[in-house]
């Protein structure tokens, strides 16, 4: 099972399992493979039925996929997770820092840290909104910071997502998920709770509002065809908030309205869920039909608040990444806690030349780019692939980054057809909520390459996620039980799965046509219910109940969270694909839908 080559999350170099894993590896013995298999089968059925889903574009196969999800969490002892939380906090008060100050007087342009040209030149620098007064003089609120780990263990930063970073809701139905299905594996082990995330970024969005008393957030989505809609549902059902489109806002009176069945209501703070270039057809695209006219010019005058603020790509720029340890040791006077992988830029002659000759070793990236596009990676390509994209990058350098490439630590994942763990690379993105403090949940969404020998975790590519836990402690005990098979908690369970997949899941674990619908709704109610009187809590944050009052988009959602929408996970960064054409479509005179809709969220 240990890796020679690749740093192994889960057991030693000996074999034996990590002091923090000793708990779950015992669980997961006492429990038994065939038990396993049958709830990992039960849990595929459960998040489609919740319409836990995915949206792979170009497919012609469908484009609805479940979010492939693997039982083994994930751990990270309370030592590891201090260090990281503590160079993800230094981080983003840095990059806060840089973007208030390109935005302001520009000082550490002046001093030349950061070359004027490379930000001036990225695509997200947004002169429209030079000298605004941003809330809190803060403009990225929600970073999710992707993380990979070397072959000797260190953590570095591998991309900073500080536009609309998605997968946040996978991270919470994970967990809600483990708890229902597994909930003896949770006990005795110290894990720190996530589900109070959306009571946070709902507090952290009231926060920015530029009306002290009860303000009105919205989020806004480009739609129901966005790759992310699953996500934007979820998260407004969970805070209580209104999801709207584009056309349920307008400007008036220098504000912003929200249209209602009861009359027009004042917008205060807006979390959007869609790119800079629609937001506003009169400041940027002209042919953007998924944003509200009049928009910027509102929140030029301070009277409404943006979450992210406009602008903020700019630092998510892989070619300013690498001045991110700059950016530290100026604003902060403090060494980077967190490291980034070595980065090269085609914008510099020696750099550039570097990139050519070692190509083949490298990943090369295009610095505007997610999901896979733009890329090549060196040694999954062949030679002429490499000297055609080659030609490419050296036609516009700038628009390019070079990057060795890095062993992905790996971890041990259930395979069913097996019923054994096997080793699987994963990749990690915490999730940081910046306001008056900063709120980091602790974990994140872990993305494991479910395809045996693949170190691409995306999940149109065969990736999944894990549950990500981190602990009170650095080594929690064994659970004492009384018999094989845990508690008692655990043994409703499993009685509740035995009782409802009789007939349904087969020993094996696959599925049976034609019994997926009702019979997998009743099984989560049967199962959450059991558990529950068990004594177990399954935790599910809620935030203030919503209006009565209803937009289209919301009535476009329905029962948003809890039926299906379409989704899609993070693009992985960390292991991206051999380079292809891209599947986008060309902008239509009107931008929406799809073609809109993927570039919202990364």
């Amino acid at each position: 099972m240990p890796g020679n080559a690749f740093f192994d999350e889960m057991y030693t170099q000996d074999g034996e399992s990590r002091l923090h894993y000793r708990g779950v590896q015992a669980y997961l013995d006492r429990l038994g493979a065939p038990e396993v298999q049958r709830r990992h089968a039960l849990l595929d059925l459960a998040f489609r039925n919740q319409g836990i889903t995915f949206t792979v574009y170009g497919d012609a196969s469908g484009t609805e996929r479940t979010f492939p999800f693997d039982p083994v969490p994930r751990i990270i002892p309370a030592s590891e997770w201090k260090g990281v939380e503590r160079g993800l906090t230094q981080r983003v008060l840095a990059l806060n820092a840089f973007l208030r100050d390109i935005y302001g007087p520009g000082e550490i342009l002046k001093d030349g840290v950061v070359p004027r040209e490379l930000v001036y030149t990225s695509s997200h620098f947004r002169r429209e909104v030079h000298g605004i007064q941003v809330p809190l003089g803060l403009y990225t609120h929600i970073v999710g910071t992707d993380l990979i780990r070397d072959d000797k263990g260190e953590y570095l930063v591998l991309e900073d997502n500080l536009r609309s970073p998605s997968g946040v809701s996978y991270l919470l139905a994970n967990r809600q998920a483990m708890t229902r299905i597994y909930p003896g594996m949770f006990e005795a082990q110290g894990v720190r709770p996530v589900q109070h995330y959306t009571s946070a970024l709902l507090e952290l969005l009231r926060s920015l509002s530029p009306r002290d008393r009860d303000p009105t957030v919205v989020l806004l989505t480009p739609g129901m065809y966005n790759s992310a809609y699953f996500e934007h549902a979820y998260l407004a059902q969970q805070m209580g908030i209104e999801l709207v489109e584009g056309r349920d806002l307008f400007v008036a009176d220098g504000h912003v309205w929200m249209r209602t069945t009861a009359g027009r209501q004042q917008v205060d703070v807006i979390y959007r869920r869609i790119d800079d270039d629609f937001l506003d057809p009169l400041t940027f695209r002209p042919d953007s039909a998924l944003g509200v006219p009049g928009l910027i010019e509102v929140y030029r005058q301070g009277r409404v608040a943006l979450a992210n603020a406009v602008g903020a790509g700019v630092a998510d720029d892989k070619a300013v990444y690498a001045y991110v340890p700059a950016m530290i040791e100026y604003y902060l006077n403090e060494k980077p806690i967190l490291n980034n992988v070595p980065t090269f830029l085609g914008s510099n002659p020696e750099h550039l030349d570097h990139m050519v000759r070692n190509a083949e070793s490298m990943a090369i990236k295009a610095v505007g780019e997610a999901g896979g596009y733009g890329m090549l990676i060196g040694s999954a390509s062949t030679r002429e692939q490499r000297d055609e994209f080659l030609e490419k990058v050296k036609a516009n350098p700038r628009n390019y980054i070079g990057q060795p490439l890095v062993a992905l630590s790996r971890h041990g994942t259930f395979y069913p057809d097996t019923g054994k763990l096997e080793p699987a690379h994963v990749d990690l993105r915490p999730y940081i909520l910046v306001g008056k403090e900063v709120t980091i949940i602790p974990g994140g969404l872990t993305r494991v390459a479910l395809t045996r020998g693949s170190l691409v975790v995306n999940s149109s590519q065969g990736g999944g996620s894990k549950d990500t836990w981190v602990l009170e402690s650095d080594a929690p005990p064994i659970a004492p039980v009384n018999q094989p098979g845990a508690s008692k908690a655990d043994k409703a369970a499993s009685e509740a799965i035995a009782s409802v997949t009789a007939g349904l899941i087969p020993e094996g674990g696959s599925r049976k046509a034609g019994k997926s619908g009702r019979a997998g709704k009743a099984a989560g109610r049967k199962i959450g219910d059991r558990a529950e009187r068990s004594g177990v809590t399954v935790s599910g944050a809620r935030g203030a109940a919503s209006s009565k009052k209803t937009t289209p988009a919301k009535r476009a959602a329905g029962s948003a969270g809890k039926t299906a929408g379409t989704s899609k996970p993070p693009a992985a960064k960390s292991v991206p694909a051999p380079p292809k054409a891209s599947t986008k479509p060309e902008p239509a005179k009107k931008v929406t839908g799809k073609a809109a809709g993927k570039g919202g969220d990364k």
